[in-house]
């Protein structure tokens, strides 16, 4: 709706509501509610799945139309990304931003800093979904005001074509309203504590959510050993309860990513039921880790089933765990994901040990063998050691064409002596195109990363503690932050205004007109921050 008929709309109800509402500006109540675009988190969700939906039809119809998100911790680290992401590009589109419940435990948990094993408080993750929108939302209404604020500058003036322009860029704006997909983990308990968890995450505004067939209560993080996954009918009744959850709330467009930790998972804590030969959870079962039975003494309560005929018995391990048989992770995930695709999911999550593309590409072309749609979101982890793991990558293809490899070791490639060599750039050069090509060859819809502001804030943390505690002293703050914020043009140097000061102020004028006491006067010390 263009900013002209929201003020014809507001002046319209003003005059009707007579004489005690003479205070009211309709030009104010217009601009306020340009700036809140969005009055629920439920606004929010359907608004972001339509978005996330038309992205993935532009990936089906084209792979180079791929989408991104970095991970965020805090509302803040959220909104920056958002702001920096339309000053560096010009739109938010095809940007999200990923919630990481291993972040959320890291970081958020009243219990201190923890593993990523769902041990955290689960309310933590709706509250964080909405203090993140809030701080969204905070960025449209900052940046919608400098407009308002222009615009009136430029009629005070008499500049009737540059405040048209203003009005023509508030009708055009932007949000800074992008989706979530949002970690619900392993849901948190049963199908129905995950219908719960997923009802109050998508209230607070999540359109995506991200589930893994890991059991509940032996959770751990995609990158750790000791994995555990369920049944594939246990992990379809928790798809199933995230999609009641967006049908119940009207957010028919909800996204469900179902990830499959079996590639690295050898356990599981449960046999599967089986019905027939042949079915799923026979399917599943025939990947335990089994021996023959002859003597029938001796079992002491273990579990048999019938294979081929013949009476087997799953190893079972101290912990009452089962085993699957070693190396048929591959063939797991692809069932896994085909059940999951054909069980309700849109998206497919498939947690590797290595960045690499043919490994991940050969599992989806047997996944759109039975589901052709199938696509991808990827984690682009910072548990995985990218140089080395590149390097060793072209170390072995160029060894495997039979170059002389004498110069290098490797062993020891990540060393910086090999930054500047012929294989060191050409590995750089692939990290620099993997996002491209693997979304081309391997299915991946949407590349993120699931913890880079947690390492972003280690790293600018240690290296102003090392110059401003060091011999740098204050030169230490102002040649390595803020002389790059003002050179840079990072809008929260101005950090007054990122805080709210300046909408602060717009609303005193509101309220008390001429008698507002406002912040942003000469004697502010952020106007030194104005040219």
């Amino acid at each position: 709706m263009p900013y002209a008929t929201d003020l014809s709309m507001a002046q319209s109800l003003i005059a009707r509501s007579g004489a005690a509402w003479d205070g009211i500006a309709p030009d104010a109540v217009a601009r306020m509610r340009r700036q809140n675009r969005f009055a629920t988190g439920l606004d929010i969700a359907r608004y972001t799945a339509r978005i996330m939906r038309e992205d993935m039809a532009a990936y089906d119809a084209d792979p180079s139309s791929y989408t991104q998100s970095l991970g965020c911790w805090h509302g803040f680290i959220a909104q920056q990304k958002m702001i920096a992401v339309k000053k560096h590009f010009g739109t938010t589109r095809g940007r999200y931003l990923y919630l990481s419940g291993w972040m959320v435990a890291a970081l958020r948990s009243e219990f201190g800093p923890l593993p990523d094993q769902s041990m955290h408080e689960k309310t933590s993750v709706p509250a964080l979904i909405e203090e993140i929108y809030t701080f969204l939302r905070q960025a449209d209404a900052r940046e919608l005001g400098g407009l308002f604020r222009a615009i009136d500058a430029a009629e005070a003036a008499g500049d009737a074509k540059r405040a048209a322009a203003l009005m023509a860029e508030v009708d055009a704006h932007q949000t800074h309203v992008v989706p979530i997909i949002a970690d619900i983990d392993a849901g948190f308990g049963n199908a129905e504590a995950t219908y719960l968890l997923a009802r109050k995450m998508i209230e607070a505004g999540a359109c995506a959510l991200q589930i893994e067939n890991q059991v509940s209560d032996e959770k751990q993080c995609g990158h750790q050993d000791g994995k555990v996954t369920v049944p594939h009918e246990d992990f379809l009744q928790k798809i199933r309860a995230c999609r009641y959850a967006f049908l119940e709330l009207g957010v028919e467009d909800g996204i469900i990513v179902a990830r499959t930790d079996s590639l690295g998972a050898g356990l599981t804590k449960q046999i599967a039921y089986s019905r027939e030969a042949g079915d799923l959870a026979d399917r599943y079962n025939g990947f335990l880790d089994c021996e023959e039975v002859t003597e029938l003494s001796g079992l002491h309560g273990d579990v048999l089933i019938e294979r081929d005929g013949r009476l087997m018995r799953p190893r079972r391990l101290p912990s009452n765990l089962y085993q699957f048989r070693s190396g048929t992770g591959e063939d797991r995930c692809v069932l896994d994901c085909v059940a999951a695709l054909r069980g309700g999911a849109d998206l497919l999550w498939i947690e590797t040990e290595k960045p690499h593309i043919e490994q991940i590409a050969g599992m989806v072309d047997r996944i759109r063998e039975e589901v052709p749609s199938a696509k991808l979101v990827y984690n682009n982890s910072p548990s995985f050691n990218w140089t080395l793991n590149f390097r060793q990558q072209v170390f072995d293809r160029w060894e495997a064409e039979g170059r002389d490899m004498a110069r290098y070791e490797r062993s020891a490639l990540m060393s910086v002596i090999y930054d500047a060599t012929p294989l060191g750039q050409e590995a750089d050069e692939r990290i620099r195109a993997f996002q491209r090509e693997a979304s081309a060859r391997a299915g991946i819809f949407h590349h993120l990363i699931t913890l880079p502001t947690y390492h972003t804030a280690a790293l600018s943390t240690d290296q102003l503690a090392r110059d401003y505690f060091g011999e740098a002293g204050m030169l230490g703050y102002v040649a390595g932050v803020q002389r790059r914020e003002i050179r840079d043009g990072i809008a929260c140097v101005r950090h007054q205004n990122m805080a709210g000061s300046d909408l602060g102020d717009d609303h005193k004028d509101y309220l008390a007109g001429e008698a507002a006491l406002k912040a942003g006067g000469a004697h502010n010390t952020m106007n030194q921050f104005a040219a």
